[in-house]
């Protein structure tokens, strides 16, 4: 039976952890026609989350998210601090990752829905948007995401899944996986080409780095030496310590693609490795959105620089074949219950890990 109020996280606003309000009485959405009702399983700890709870997203910001993750800024967010560049409504149940089973529909939806485990796509299309196909809305964003006991989505944002994997193992792909494997569509990376991950030992990077190998290129991993063991596990063929010289150590134009999700002020070097007509593709930057650009490198090596947050729809079809096939693995490096989603953020923008956080929302009482 379906209990009329749950357990959820309610962002209250933007700022720091104490915008972040458990609560036991929250409504349980009811699905609306064409929508499916999921009891969250588990949810996973993104960057995105903490960007959006601190509305780093915002143009009045300019430091790396570690600045702010905690605290919060100074600076006025209000009218642009969510992830689609645009003021947020609040409450907002937060969670770009939820992993679960379908326990009820709306109108229009087969009930043969019910009981299955799905994956919910973390990057959606609007319904509403047809004027531009690369428009998109976020769970936990635009819409409310995986922070709670349910959650409701459309039907066809929610993907079934067959596999032994676990809730919370399955929680670790939709966001991280999906971003990594977008940005490698877009950069149509191939087999043999030379490719350089900046942070790869966390949710993204670790991701790149298997969905890289997996597509048969030389995967060339930047992380801090304590977690080499780890990232060399999942398929590094070379590793490079956080800050070194990458001219120093790689030499210039060495690499095919550049996959960044730290930038900062080291950027202009992820250029200068690259060889000729080479491609950098981006979807963060941890470490500072603002970089020196000299243009020169741009057009005189004839560089492609690919900034990706649309995902086409195939991005996550191919994602939920990977995983049933077993041609990739999830990565959780620890769990906590949803109630202690202040010390999994708190513990997530420490980056002592590799691999995903994960949340865990309590049992619904029968």
């Amino acid at each position: 039976m379906i209990p009329t109020h749950m357990a959820a996280v309610r962002l209250t606003g933007h700022g720091g952890f104490e915008k972040l309000d458990y609560r036991t009485d929250v409504s349980v959405p009811l699905p609306k026609p064409g929508d499916v009702l999921i009891q969250v399983g588990a949810a996973g700890v993104n960057n995105t989350d903490i960007n959006t709870r601190i509305g780093w997203y915002s143009k009045n910001v300019t430091s790396a998210t570690g600045v702010g993750g905690q605290g919060g800024f100074e600076a006025d967010v209000a009218d642009d601090g969510g992830w689609a560049g645009k003021g947020l409504s609040f409450p907002r149940i937060q969670g770009a990752d939820a992993a679960g089973t379908v326990v009820a529909v709306g109108g229009g939806v087969s009930a043969d829905r019910v009981g299955q485990r799905v994956l919910v796509r973390s990057v959606q299309a609007p319904l509403d948007d047809m004027v531009d196909p690369t428009a998109c809305l976020t769970m936990g964003s635009e819409m409310d995401g995986g922070f709670a006991q349910f959650v409701v989505v459309r039907d066809e944002e929610a993907f079934a899944i067959d596999c032994d994997l676990t809730d919370i193992e399955l929680a670790s792909f939709p966001c991280a996986y999906s971003t990594a494997e977008g940005m490698l569509h877009r950069a149509q990376i191939t087999s043999g080409e030379r490719v350089l991950i900046t942070g790869a030992s966390g949710g993204v990077g670790s991701a790149a780095v298997q969905l890289a190998k997996r597509r048969g290129a030389t995967v060339v991993a930047v992380a801090s030496r304590a977690k080499w063991s780890f990232v060399e596990a999942l398929g590094a063929d070379e590793l490079l310590d956080r800050g070194v010289d990458l001219i120093e150590v790689l030499g210039p134009e060495t690499i095919d693609v550049v996959v960044d999700v730290v930038a900062g002020g080291t950027w202009p070097t992820l250029l200068d490795v690259l060889r000729n007509q080479g491609r950098y593709v981006t979807a963060g930057a941890i470490a500072g959105p603002i970089v020196e650009l000299d243009l020169r490198t741009l057009y005189l090596k004839d560089l492609t620089l690919i900034g990706c947050t649309f995902q086409p729809r195939v991005v996550f079809e191919n994602l939920v074949g990977f995983i049933e096939r077993g041609e990739i693995e999830p990565v959780v490096a620890a769990t906590y219950p949803l109630s202690e989603i202040v010390t999994a953020q708190h513990d997530f923008l420490e980056k002592g890990f590799v691999g995903k956080l994960v949340l865990v929302p309590p049992e619904v009482s029968s």
